[in-house]
């Protein structure tokens, strides 16, 4: 017995302050930069459908496009991928968002990925094909309507502009062009906002 005793007492010197200090550790700080209730959504990433939390772009200055692979303004992917560019080690993030509800994307997600990569170089966050208004509209959108006064895309390449603490303070029809002065002003006075 007094040898069997000897290992049980080793091992709980041994692992007893670790298993303790194990379960008192602190918990998780919070996130200093709490989920605002716009980004409080989950949807797929365009090149494998993947679930995506768009809380991982809280605190970032966001620019929300609804996108076609077949519209007269398709090419403005190229000023948005640009802008991602410029901006996002500041803070910026496009979010592009594909959708047929005008008609104009009728590929599929694996498609249009390979559509925005090899025509366009887009790097920006791409999430798979949806709906951006009526009633079957992404709950992202519609609430991005509401906050905007009502105001859903009534073509390709709407944008919203939302600020770091998740509200819209803009929205930009589509032919409002990535480098226009007055959509860079808007993206520049909110990069530089106090966090």
């Amino acid at each position: 017995m007094p040898r069997l005793t000897l290992p049980l007492l080793l091992c709980a010197t041994l692992l007893g302050p670790a298993a303790q200090a194990a379960d008192v550790a602190a918990p998780p700080a919070a996130d200093a930069r709490a989920c605002p209730a716009l980004l409080q959504h989950t949807v797929p990433r365009l090149q494998d459908e993947a679930p995506q939390a768009l809380c991982q772009y809280a605190g970032k200055v966001l620019l929300v496009v609804n996108t076609a692979s077949y519209c007269g303004f398709t090419g403005q992917y190229q000023g948005l991928e640009e802008l991602y560019a410029r901006y996002r080690d500041q803070g910026l993030v496009v979010l592009g968002f594909p959708s047929n509800d005008f008609a104009q994307e009728t590929g599929s997600n694996t498609e249009i990925a390979q559509f925005c990569e090899n025509t366009f170089g887009v790097r920006f966050p791409m999430f798979a094909k949806s709906h951006v208004k009526g009633g079957e509209a992404l709950p992202l959108y519609r609430q991005l309507a509401a906050a905007s006064a009502g105001q859903t895309p009534r073509w390709n390449f709407h944008k919203y502009l939302v600020s770091r603490s998740g509200k819209v303070v803009g929205s930009y029809g589509s032919s409002v062009e990535p480098h226009s002065k007055a959509l860079i002003q808007a993206i520049e006075q909110q990069l530089a906002a106090p966090r």
